[in-house]
């Protein structure tokens, strides 16, 4: 479980494809040194288990081919930068919104533009999940913890204010360039819930 909190932009280092599995490197000196084998963390949003800490600098993942189809990991390349996050402790100051690191689909960024005292953000949202988007609900872009200020038809508006600017990888990001989404898990939840109840109430 996740916050939606970036607490650093590492950088891709390698993809080291091997049979059905892909060996994903990246630079993380600041949370590198925190972790141990085993260790749960969020990248762009999606849960991976740490299998090799070297250096003290770098965190070893391996992928699998249904990640690549489910995120944006294919997009990667070399240089590239992605938000990390660890899992959340009992200690873990609950900022942002509940996060379970699985994403959802990817979307495509329509407009990233700055205006006066902050950025704003336009996301695609595919048909079938529009219904889990609400004014002033929770999304995580990429594994940010984000407020949708506007629902659009098929997309969503969101203002970035400068710390979020400055400390995830929306700064390196442009128009056309894809994002993992995961939508509230409250609203999934309650979403399962009703229809189980309205199938079971029927005659």
């Amino acid at each position: 479980m996740f916050t939606g909190l970036v607490e650093e932009v590492g950088q891709v280092i390698a993809f080291k494809k091997e049979a059905a599995q892909i060996h994903f490197v990246i630079q993380a000196p600041k949370i590198a040194p925190l972790l141990h084998i085993g260790d749960s963390i969020a990248v762009n949003g999606c849960c991976l288990t740490a299998i090799k800490i070297q250096d003290h600098q770098q965190i070893i993942f391996d992928l699998l081919n249904e990640t690549l189809v489910r995120t944006n990991f294919s997009q990667l390349e070399t240089g590239h930068r992605v938000n990390l996050e660890t899992a959340v402790k009992p200690t873990t100051h609950l900022g942002g919104h509940f996060v379970s690191g699985h994403v959802d689909t990817t979307a495509y960024i329509l407009a990233l533009e700055k205006q006066a005292t902050e950025w704003s953000l336009e996301i695609a949202i595919p048909q079938n999940y529009e219904r889990y988007t609400a004014n002033q609900g929770c999304i995580a872009i990429d594994g940010i913890s984000l407020t949708i200020a506007e629902t659009l038809p098929g997309k969503i508006r969101l203002g970035i204010v400068p710390h979020t600017w400055n400390h995830t990888n929306l700064a390196y990001r442009k128009i056309k360039d894809q994002v993992n989404l995961e939508f509230d898990l409250l609203a999934k939840y309650t979403e399962k819930i009703l229809t189980s109840h309205t199938a079971c109430s029927k005659p």
